[in-house]
């Protein structure tokens, strides 16, 4: 699921992100499958619209 396609007010938090990141590394054991490396862009991609949304509160 793309962060585009998450209802407003649902995204989760950087930190929630970054966790499953972190856990998809360690389960692919440092070595990502075409399918993880989707999984992992899509991850990031989530990972920086949460990051953005945090600094748009800061501000």
């Amino acid at each position: 699921m793309s962060p585009e396609s998450l209802p407003p007010g649902s995204v989760r938090s950087a930190a929630e992100v970054n966790e499953q990141i972190r856990a998809l590394w360690l389960r692919a054991g440092g070595t990502l499958s075409a399918q993880e490396r989707a999984e992992y862009e899509l991850l990031v991609i989530e990972w920086a619209a949460a990051i953005r949304g945090q600094v748009i509160e800061a501000a």
